[in-house]
């Protein structure tokens, strides 16, 4: 699992007008080709009606699955554009589709290349892209005598309290980035004067905004 990547915060769409022709971005997260191949089938059968409807995606930890599709624009015009800002915005497990309805005016290669590229972009920019960071949950199970302490020391520190279990003992669990996992341990287990329990749970990815 990587530690950090960028990729979209969801779905989301954006539409710009250039020489009177309609572009459309549909931009959403995927994290296989046929997830992706079916957001476009999808997006196809909304804008039936549309000139084309061009698609580019790039999926997996080393970008191992990257497809561009122009989908009846002149070879190189639309899908490979879309896929060069996924690659320029350096995002994973995202899928674009764009769809355009002519507006009678042709725009040349140059053209549509230019604004392929442009309602890509602008159609990300407008989801919204975040960090996903590879965070390990991190259990301390204490005396309740140890809670006010150690929630306000949480509070005020980087780490990023995820839950409170109040039973017979108190559960508290928090967000450590994989390389300061011993540093934080170390740091609880002098909080807690060596009383508290602590355990390594899940592996799981926070988003932030970026």
């Amino acid at each position: 699992m990587l530690p950090c990547y960028h990729t979209v915060k969801g779905y989301g769409e954006h539409e710009i007008i250039i020489q009177k022709s309609r572009f459309i971005a549909h931009v959403c997260t995927s994290t296989s080709e046929e997830e992706a191949q079916a957001f476009i089938i999808d997006i196809k059968k909304k804008h039936k009606d549309a000139t084309h409807n061009c698609s580019a995606y790039l999926i997996g930890e080393n970008d191992q699955i990257q497809k561009a599709n122009d989908d009846g624009e002149p070879s190189g015009t639309a899908g490979v554009p879309i896929l060069e800002v996924l690659k320029k915005r350096k995002l994973k497990d995202t899928v674009v589709v764009v769809t355009r309805y002519f507006g009678g005016i042709k725009l040349g290669a140059g053209g549509l290349i230019r604004a392929y590229g442009k309602s890509a972009s602008e159609g990300i920019t407008a989801t919204g892209v975040v960090e996903r960071k590879l965070m390990t949950i991190i259990g301390v199970t204490i005396d309740y005598t140890f809670l006010g302490k150690i929630e306000n020391e949480l509070r005020t520190s980087p780490y990023q309290l995820k839950e409170i279990h109040y039973l017979e003992s108190v559960e508290i669990d928090v967000y450590v980035e994989t390389e300061k996992i011993q540093t934080y341990k170390n740091w609880m287990t002098e909080l807690t004067n060596g009383q508290g329990i602590l355990k390594e749970k899940e592996a799981v990815y926070l988003e932030t905004l970026i």
